[in-house]
């Protein structure tokens, strides 16, 4: 008795869909997976960096507001966003600042940080880039509990260090254009705006960084038992409320 069956063992094509097989039949070409694979990946990455998915709020009170007006505006509201409001901005700033003593690995850190974040943030208002506030906050979360960690399992300034910050910069000045876009900006404006907020979220962070290291680093900073009582507690302390945030965020 014939085995249905046998075709498919004597014949590749046995295993092949139906519609696979007509094609070959009718010397059409199959689409390969790779080319699938590309399709997907640029449906996805439409998504996340259409334009139109966050096109940036326009602030139509403050566009006949003098220039001074409105820079001052904006600075306030970029400092506002980091202190007092911005607890996980203040969180990730104070952890890069414990990983050393050296006021030179902070600064590394917090130029790397910067850069990242203002371009980013630059992007974002334009609309070249706009991903959802649901990837970036709990990332902007897991960046916490990375350079905390980080900072009890090293002592010194690794280079990769500065390159993850630099990567967590450009997460960060997504989540800065997120609360900016809530106020907007006035179209005539625009970049005037722009860097006046960026200079309010640089004159917070650096008022972290100068409390953190003249209250903290500069005064125990040389104290043999400094890591043991200071860093490795505080920054524990910190991936745990991070580690919070990212769970609250991915999951509730």
């Amino acid at each position: 008795m014939k085995n249905k069956f046998s075709n498919n063992k004597l014949s590749p094509r046995g295993l092949l869909p139906g519609f696979i097989k007509d094609r070959i039949r009718s010397g059409k070409k199959t689409p390969s997976f790779s080319k699938r694979k590309v399709a997907l990946f640029l449906i996805v990455a439409g998504l996340f960096f259409s334009s139109p998915l966050f096109a940036h709020t326009i602030n139509y009170a403050l566009e006949k507001e003098p220039p001074g007006l409105v820079i001052g505006y904006y600075i306030k509201l970029g400092f506002h966003h980091i202190i007092p409001s911005g607890l996980d901005h203040i969180l990730f700033v104070s952890a890069l600042c414990l990983l050393s003593t050296r006021l030179k690995t902070i600064l590394w850190q917090a130029t790397a940080f910067t850069v990242a974040h203002s371009v980013t943030l630059a992007l974002s208002m334009k609309n070249i880039i706009a991903v959802p506030s649901a990837i970036t906050e709990p990332i902007i979360a897991l960046s916490i509990v990375f350079v905390a960690i980080e900072n009890i399992l090293f002592t010194e300034l690794k280079p990769w260090r500065v390159l993850i910050v630099f990567m967590f910069g450009l997460i960060h000045g997504m989540g800065f254009a997120s609360a900016l876009n809530e106020i907007g900006l006035p179209p005539n404006k625009f970049y005037t705006s722009i860097l006046a907020f960026n200079g309010g979220v640089e004159l917070g962070q650096i008022a972290i960084i100068i409390l953190i290291f003249s209250s903290i680093v500069t005064l125990w900073g040389k104290k043999d038992w400094f890591r043991l009582r200071v860093v490795y507690p505080s920054s524990a302390l910190i991936a745990m409320i991070a580690t919070y945030w990212a769970i609250q965020r991915l999951f509730f």
